[in-house]
């Protein structure tokens, strides 16, 4: 199977049982390009690895140190192999030509739940906004009802942002944290909400204050990206 290039993974692509996701540190905005550069290499002119692997993202930080690397996977014995077989290869050559890559870890997700406005415009994502947000132990049924009651603060919020196009929101398999993939027109638009009334992305509501102060939550962060590069298996 060939390389296929795409501007944006599917987020709600069927089969998915398993999303890494990880993080490179590398300093400056060429060494970042840079490394998008190497990746792009090391995976073109190699066939796609296995069919175990649904799709491969890079997204760019927008402070220009970091790179996001998400990935979707039929399930974890699939990246288990690829771990084995494939990765180092790819790894070698990405750090000959831009070494010192820093990397940060990698966490194993399933996607929850997905939502985006009622619209019948398609809009290309400009930006997305990684939101990681942490409890203070190991609960699944808790992580589902935290994004459960986004949802309902979303839906019942009387100004939702016009520049916010979806939210993808992920479980930790350790059950410790959750991860919105959140897709925005651009990081402008992103930056409009935070700064309109209310305590973040969201209006003063009851719901709204049901999600910032759920018992349990022990801290959160928010990174804006720039999509850079998508990958999928090709015929």
């Amino acid at each position: 199977m060939t390389v296929q290039l795409s501007t944006r993974p599917d987020l709600t692509r069927p089969g998915v049982g398993a999303v890494k996701v990880s993080t490179w540190h590398v300093g400056t905005p060429e060494r970042q390009q840079a490394a998008v550069e190497a990746i792009a290499r090391a995976w073109r002119r190699r066939d796609w690895p296995q069919a175990g692997l649904l799709s491969y993202s890079v997204l760019t930080s927008d402070d220009g140190t970091a790179l996001l690397h998400y990935s979707q996977w039929t399930g974890e014995d699939a990246y288990q192999e690829f771990f084995r077989t494939f990765r180092s290869e790819r790894n070698d050559e990405i750090d000959a030509a831009v070494p010192g890559i820093e990397r940060l870890g990698l966490r194993t997700y399933e996607r929850y739940r997905s939502g985006e406005p009622a619209s019948d415009a398609i809009r290309t994502p400009g930006c997305v906004v990684i939101v990681e947000v942490d409890f203070d132990g190991a609960d699944p049924v808790r992580q589902r009802d935290w994004v459960d009651a986004v949802f309902a603060a979303l839906e019942g919020d009387p100004r939702p942002h016009p520049g916010g196009i979806a939210a993808h929101f992920h479980v930790s398999t350790d059950g410790t944290r959750v991860l919105n993939y959140a897709e925005w027109e651009s990081a402008e638009a992103h930056q409009a909400a935070l700064e309109a009334p209310g305590d973040g992305v969201g209006s003063h509501t009851e719901q709204w204050e049901r999600v910032q102060h759920y018992p349990g939550l022990a801290g959160s962060r928010v990174t804006r990206y720039t999509p850079a590069l998508s990958m999928s298996a090709g015929v």
